[in-house]
């Protein structure tokens, strides 16, 4: 059974050569996977105390849920990263594209560093829109640069 998008249409579609991979962003693809093994590593880690009852305060604390959620969002925006690295609009060398990549780099390393903080100290919450302003900035940069 053939594949419906082949490596040679993908390529096809971002304006490369078969047989050599074509990424518009590049620098989000290394940052995506470096986020995705660093979500692997952090779950590994929660993991150690999972089967534990009172881990964190127990699985329904605000504790536990918050890093749960750092684990999580270090890998959902690691390979949200990797799909805008392959994405071709907005074009590469844009003020579109350097406003959509850099604000998925900072948004997908500030979102978990807040849920670290708010795990630790509650009052450290008010670091949340550090990471979700970088995001919504990167989602109108992308609509704005042609998507």
């Amino acid at each position: 059974m053939q594949a419906l998008l082949t490596p040679h249409h993908s390529l096809a579609l971002l304006g490369g050569e078969p047989g050599a991979l074509a990424l518009a962003h590049p620098a989000n693809a290394t940052f995506g996977w470096a986020l995705v093994l660093a979500g692997f590593a952090s779950g590994a880690l929660l993991g150690l105390g999972f089967h534990r009852e009172g881990f964190l305060g127990g699985y329904g604390s605000l504790r536990r849920r918050l890093l749960r959620l750092g684990h999580i969002a270090l890998i959902a925006l690691g390979l949200l990263n990797v799909v805008y690295a392959i994405y071709p609009a907005p074009a590469s060398g844009t003020a579109a594209a350097a406003v959509a990549g850099i604000g998925l780099m900072v948004g997908g390393v500030s979102m978990p560093v807040a849920c670290v903080l708010a795990a630790w100290r509650e009052p450290l919450r008010c670091l949340f829109p550090i990471p979700v302003i970088a995001l919504l900035a990167s989602v109108i940069a992308l609509l704005s640069g042609g998507v």
